[in-house]
């Protein structure tokens, strides 16, 4: 690394074994950080996390440009800072849906793709870090004064801590910003190519990549282990933040080529004072062999669950013989974290998320439409499991319009009612539309930035995902400590924790777990001996509830049956409605209900 005072150095005709003759040889002292920005005072005004439990967190995943580039109601010099992402408006708008901890897309310092800028668009996401100790400076209202970007990241972790909201960064330890050969030198490849990166063996000049970017960190390094734990402690300790979600955490997993849950960095974290205390979310795969890991990671973590992801999605589309995996899915899934010892909410439940479908689009485009990607739509994924509702696209048509609000509900109401910790995607709530793009990471543009003037065009989603939301916080059943055993509550009952009913009130069979044709089944919820204490202190009780789905494209008749599960209902819950109201004021044991077509019902025993 060169001193500023000396001058440049010619590069040599022969090449070392970590570089090729083919990699750019260019000088790189202009664009080389050389100084350590040191912190202002701040006054954390006697700041204190939120410390909230897993079971009762609701995630929201944000992006600090996406949420506020558009908001008539923030200054405009505050669009798209962290300043902006601070603003009342902003924590009034989660604290009315009920959200306790906020995720924010990659803010540590990144740089702009060179093939993208070339093609005149920028890297919206973020993931092309290089900078694990300084948040982004272009999120900052005063970007000149670098300093200032420190500053008001923390004011704003400082906002969120007040309004009792978590802040959880993405985090993206499994590559830089350097990519392959081809790359810039920015740091770490001109420090120790060797040490910071895995290469491939035989051709040192050459990257392993898992990642699917050109290069991955070299997770079995001492010095880039200390270098992501030091990063990792920074937030916490002086940053104030709450949690990580790691970006393709297997690739952080592999030792040598395979994925093993017991690497060396995981030894790290589990023993670190200060990174073992906060929530640590990983991504279960990256894109190299074996690294799809739901449900192989570590106790002390939890993972976004992409099998949830892909059962609710096909449930809800009808595809064939779901009802079993779906089941297993509402209620936590504990076939993929009960062995190790963690609870339900190891299982982050998320339908979507930035990478992909907005809810919106999920139910209006069956084929993904990215052509201002400049990539003649190949980029993104093409087995998206969605489900158009027989349009592709904006429609006129008030029927399908109809069923794809109906099945956004569906989708809601199913995330916010499962066992396990719920993830919301920003936007989804008011409908938020990218234009059938499921791949918006080059998209620095009101494509991918909300549109806040959905929020009054479609209020009523945002009414009823409030009242999804409403529903679980104030209900304990919904979001269980451990998971269902099939077994009675209390010692000396009969009455199970649990039943699953078919739509004529009997208990499921083998057989009707078995039939390909299912789309419609209920399940109980017994409340009994469930209790908690209330903001005062208080213990309450919780009550027993009965989730009816149906999935078919036609009304269904629910029976009411057998008087040990409850002797009289009323609706809480009702998607057929555009804000979720219930005209069932009360149903006696042994009624029927209708349920309507593609629509989902949840009934509350009365005292």
């Amino acid at each position: 690394i060169e001193d500023a005072d000396t001058e440049t150095i010619t590069p040599a005709e022969d090449v070392s074994a970590d570089r090729s003759p083919s990699m750019p040889q260019l000088d790189s002292l202009g664009h080389t950080m050389l100084s350590v920005v040191i912190n202002p005072y701040f006054d954390w005004q006697h700041d204190r996390a939120p410390r909230r439990p897993y079971h009762q967190t609701v995630i929201y995943e944000a992006h600090v440009k996406g949420m506020t580039a558009t908001h008539p109601d923030i200054p405009e010099q505050l669009r798209g800072t962290y300043a902006g992402l601070a603003h009342p408006v902003i924590i009034d708008h989660l604290k009315e849906l009920g959200i306790t901890a906020i995720e924010l897309m990659p803010v540590h310092q990144f740089m702009q793709d060179f093939v993208l800028r070339d093609k005149g668009l920028r890297n919206y996401w973020g993931y092309n870090t290089f900078g694990f100790f300084a948040p982004h400076l272009e999120y900052a209202s005063n970007p000149d004064q670098p300093a200032s970007a420190v500053t008001e990241f923390k004011a704003m972790v400082r906002a969120y801590h007040t309004a009792g909201i978590e802040v959880i960064l993405d985090v993206v330890y499994n590559h830089t910003a350097e990519g392959n050969h081809l790359g810039p030198t920015v740091c770490f490849r001109g420090i120790d190519n060797g040490a910071y990166y895995r290469l491939v063996d035989g051709q040192p000049e050459m990257y392993m990549d898992y990642t699917g970017t050109g290069n991955s960190l070299n997770g079995r390094h001492p010095h880039t282990l200390q270098l992501i734990m030091d990063s990792l402690r920074y937030w916490v300790l002086e940053m104030h933040v709450d949690g990580f979600r790691f970006d393709l955490a297997s690739t952080l997993a592999r030792e040598l080529h395979d994925v093993d849950r017991l690497s060396a960095f995981f030894d790290l974290v589990q023993q670190d004072p200060v990174v073992s205390q906060v929530k640590l979310i990983a991504e279960p795969w990256d894109i190299g062999e074996g690294g799809y890991q739901v449900g192989n990671f570590p106790p002390l973590w939890t993972e976004w669950n992409g099998k949830y992801r892909d059962t609710v999605r096909d449930y809800w589309r009808g595809e064939p013989a779901t009802l079993g995996e779906f089941a297993s899915r509402l209620t936590g899934s504990s076939d993929l974290y009960e062995s190790t010892g963690r609870r339900p909410s190891a299982s982050i439940n998320f339908v979507i998320a930035h990478d992909g479908f907005t809810l919106r689009d999920l139910v209006s485009y069956n084929e993904k439409h990215n052509m201002a990607n400049g990539e003649d739509n190949r980029d993104g994924e093409s087995h998206n499991r969605s489900w158009n509702c027989g349009v592709e696209g904006p429609t006129d048509d008030p029927e399908v319009n109809e069923l794809r609000a109906r099945q956004q509900r569906n989708i809601l109401a199913t995330m916010f009612l499962s066992q396990g910790t719920p993830m919301l995607a920003h936007g989804d709530e008011i409908g938020r539309t990218q234009q059938g793009n499921n791949n918006v990471y080059c998209q620095d543009s009101p494509l991918a930035w909300m549109d806040w003037s959905l929020a009054d065009k479609n209020s009523d989603l945002l009414a009823f995902t409030r009242k999804a939301i409403d529903l679980r916080t104030k209900h304990a059943v919904f979001r269980r400590r451990r998971f269902f055993a099939g077994k009675p509550i209390r010692w000396g009952e009969d009455m199970l924790d649990i039943v699953w009913l078919t739509p004529s009130g009997e208990a499921m069979t083998t057989a009707d777990w078995d039939s390909g044709f299912g789309k419609s089944l209920a399940v109980f919820l017994n409340g009994n001996g469930i209790a908690e204490k209330n903001e005062r202190g208080e213990v309450i009780s919780d009550n027993s509830f009965m989730i009816c789905f149906n999935a078919h494209y036609e009304d269904i008749e629910f029976t009411l049956a057998s008087e040990r599960l409850g002797h009289e209902w009323e609706g809480v819950l009702d998607t057929t409605h555009p804000q979720g109201d219930s005209h069932i004021e009360s149903a006696p044991c042994g009624s029927t209900v209708t349920i309507g077509a593609r629509s989902l019902l949840v009934l509350r025993t009365l005292a």
